[in-house]
Formats: structure tokens, C-alpha cells, sequence
């Protein structure tokens, strides 16, 4: 089969959908044969500059098309249409919700979450966008010879608003890449801290002058840490967006109810600021938290593992997520996590190997925290259940599942 992809995501590195299309082409492309006729499929990447220039297909049966269709534009309804149709596709595979409305050819569509839907947030605030936004998912979730959904939560959801049969829809989990890990020696020593102070032992303590794989160099995270020694300051982690249904401002309102009592306890909170939303910023200030509370923006992917191996939790407050993959990142560099009890979160985390809490509540959430980081049998506990967990995901697991269905859609 001569199967087209949708890799315009390849420039988001710092998205979940991002990643999900960087290692779907990258697995897929070691298991591209048919195994029910022997024949080797063919893939075509659809993808913008500068991505374009800058990625090489892996192996010979793999091309791309340079397109100038950035996401939610009228040119994905128009350049990307037009670029499709040309190669003649006998199956494309749309890796988010925007296919071209007009495109009428067998397709399948990955449908990560509906937050769009269910918390559309300020740029949905504009009625062209909404509309627009209604007919391109109602296209993809309609004309979809399958949708994938990334959980079982996103399923139901995508049953429940836009009336689609159960058996259109396959749950085809994503996964954690083998770069996120457990520091090896001469890292940050991954051992549970008793309320401020990290215990130290033998076995545990890195070399002096060894610093850990993958070092912060960000300046103001370098000074607040110190994290090249081992009498770091305890800190909470938050990594992504700062959009209304991540949830951000109640985290740091439960974080200054414990402040006073965890005096050298910090939060770190990543992601890219949006001027669109400032309420974490803005809640911060009015707390009189900015020497506890530590914006540090977009971190490059080797920091982003070693703060997650330094952290002593990781606390994940959203109100919604179609997956929820930065618990599994947590989980797998040895981080117990903390997060809220909604959406796909406790399926993905599993019942029993993170700490949950109502993220509408923050005397909950900082009741949560303060049970974690007061009891090292806890934190060694969900740290030892998380790995577990982790390992049930995996890309070419992913992979394998995504082909299978490549193969399945002729017969359909």
C-alpha cells in the first residue's frame, strides 16, 4: 500500500502530538511490511519547512513532500488537499483532527483529546473559529474509515459528543521514549526525601565533580538547584502548557498552603509562557510566591529528564487530558507522581502507582503533596509501582498496532 502521513507536527517537539508522529514514522518505518501479502509498504510524509529540510526518511521505501499548510490555516484546506491528491494515496493518516474537509479518500485520524471541545479556552472565543473548528473535526470523526484514540477515556468522550459506533473507534496507546530514564551513577541520586532534607547513602551518592548525564545549563534553574550536588533543594515539577485546563493556578494556591511548613521547598514549573494565559503568573505574585515558584519556560528535552530525576514529585493538576504522557515521562526517570483523578489520568497512570486528588480542590491537592514528601516508604513505594507501569508502553508497541490497522483498512 502507498500510505501518506501527516507530519506538519514535527515541528511541535515540545507537544505530545509532536511526539506521537515523530516515533510513529520513525517505528513504523521498521515495520513497514505487509504481513499478510509480503509486500513492503510505502509511506509519504507531508511536512512544512524547516522540518522538511531537516529530516531524512530512515530507510528507502519512505519520501516526503514539502507543504506550505501551517495547522489550523486555510491552506491546510487548500496547499495540503492539493498535495495529497497528487500522490495517488491508498490510505492517509491524519495524526490530529485538521484534515481537509474536502478530502474524500479512505483516511484515518488520530483524535489525541476533545479539549478544544471541552475547554475551548480564549482563542475559541472568536465564532468563525468555533465554527470551523465543529466542521473539521465533525469531517474527520464522520468521513474516518477509523479514528484512532490515544485512551479509552478519549473514546468514550469522542462516543459521547460526536455519536461515533464503538467499533470506528481503536485505542492505541502512546508511550515514553528510552531517553527518559534513571540518571546512571555520577547523576542526582534518585532516593526518597523525608519532608526538606534528601537522605543520602553509600550506594546512592554520586562522585564528587561528576555531574549528571544531561545537566541543567538554563542559568536561573542551574542557581536555584545547584543540582551538580547532592544537598539540593527539594522541588515539586510541573511540565507543559499553561492553558485553563491544566489547572495551574489551584497548584499554586495548594503549594502556599504547605509553603510555610516546607520553608526550603520550591516548584518548578516549565513550559512556554502564553500571554493569553497569565493567571499562574498572576497567582504567584498575589501569593508572594516568586522565590518559591520557578517559571522556567521551554526546557530542552536532556534538562526536562534531569529535572524530572531530580524532582522529588511530580505533580500533575490537570482538569483534562486525552492521555496525560508527561506521568509516564515522570514515571519513568523514577519520580513518584501526585495528579489528579479525572479524565484519562488514572487510566493511564494505573489505580494504584501514583498519589490522586480532586484538582478542583487545593486543600486536597495539599494534603496529597504533603503526605508524599512527608513519607519516604510512600515515595519509594509509587516509585518502584510507576516503573512497573511504565514498561507496559511502548513506541513500537504503538507502532505495531497503528501498521496492523494500515493493514486491516482494505478489507474493510
Amino acid at each position: 500500500m502507498r500510505i501518506g502521513i501527516d507530519c506538519r507536527m514535527f515541528q511541535s517537539s515540545f507537544t505530545g502530538i509532536g511526539r506521537y508522529t515523530f516515533e510513529l514514522v520513525k517505528h513504523v518505518a521498521k515495520l513497514s511490511q505487509n504481513q499478510s501479502t509480503g509486500q513492503q509498504n510505502e509511506y509519504v510524509l507531508f511536512l512544512n519547512n524547516p522540518e522538511y529540510d531537516a529530516y531524512t526518511p530512515p530507510s528507502g521505501n519512505i519520501k516526503k513532500v514539502l507543504v506550505d499548510a501551517p495547522h489550523y490555516s486555510l491552506k491546510e484546506q487548500t496547499n495540503l488537499l492539493k498535495a495529497i491528491n497528487v500522490e495517488d494515496l491508498d490510505l492517509m493518516h491524519f495524526t490530529h483532527f485538521n484534515a481537509p474537509i474536502r478530502y474524500n479518500k479512505p483516511f484515518i485520524v488520530t483524535i489525541h483529546d476533545l479539549t478544544h471541545t471541552l475547554f475551548p479556552g480564549k482563542k475559541m472565543t472568536a465564532l468563525p473559529y468555533r465554527l470551523a473548528y465543529k466542521a473539521v473535526v465533525r469531517h474527520a470523526v464522520k468521513k474516518a474509515k477509523k479514528i484512532i484514540a490515544v485512551s479509552k477515556n478519549t473514546k468514550n468522550d469522542i462516543i459521547k459528543i460526536h455519536h461515533i459506533p464503538s467499533h470506528k473507534i481503536e485505542v492505541i496507546y502512546e508511550a515514553v521514549g528510552e531517553e527518559y530514564k534513571i540518571l546512571p551513577p555520577g547523576s542526582p541520586p534518585k532516593t526518597p526525601t523525608s519532608g526538606t532534607t534528601p537522605r543520602k547513602s553509600p550506594e546512592n551518592t554520586p562522585p564528587p565533580g561528576n555531574p549528571p548525564e544531561g545537566p541543567l545549563k538554563t542559568p536561573h534553574l542551574r542557581d536555584n538547584l545547584q543540582e551538580q550536588t547532592t544537598q539540593k533543594p527539594p522541588f515539586l515539577l510541573y511540565t507543559g502548557v499553561h492553558r485553563y485546563h491544566k489547572n495551574l493556578p489551584r497548584l499554586i494556591e495548594a503549594f502556599a498552603k504547605i509553603s510555610p511548613d516546607f520553608p526550603e521547598l520550591k516548584l518548578i514549573i516549565t513550559g512556554k509562557h502564553d500571554p493569553l494565559y497569565p493567571e499562574a503568573e498572576n497567582a504567584t505574585a498575589e501569593l508572594g510566591l516568586q522565590e518559591k515558584v520557578i517559571f522556567a519556560g521551554l526546557v530542552p528535552e536532556p534538562e526536562l529528564i534531569a529535572l524530572y530525576n531530580l524532582a522529588t514529585a511530580y505533580v500533575f493538576p490537570s482538569l483534562y487530558e486525552g492521555f496525560g504522557l508527561p506521568v509516564l515521562e515522570a514515571m519513568k526517570c523514577g519520580t513518584p507522581v501526585i495528579a489528579s483523578n479525572v479524565s484519562s489520568i488514572p487510566e493511564i497512570a494505573g489505580p494504584n502507582n501514583a498519589l490522586f486528588f480532586d484538582p478542583e480542590n487545593t486543600q486536597d491537592i495539599a494534603d496529597k503533596i504533603t503526605q508524599l514528601i512527608t513519607d519516604p516508604n510512600l515515595q519509594t513505594e509509587l516509585i518502584e509501582k510507576g516503573l512497573q507501569r511504565v514498561s507496559q508502553f511502548s513506541w513500537e508497541k504503538m507502532a505495531k498496532e497503528t501498521l496492523n490497522l494500515y493493514n486491516e483498512l482494505p478489507r474493510l
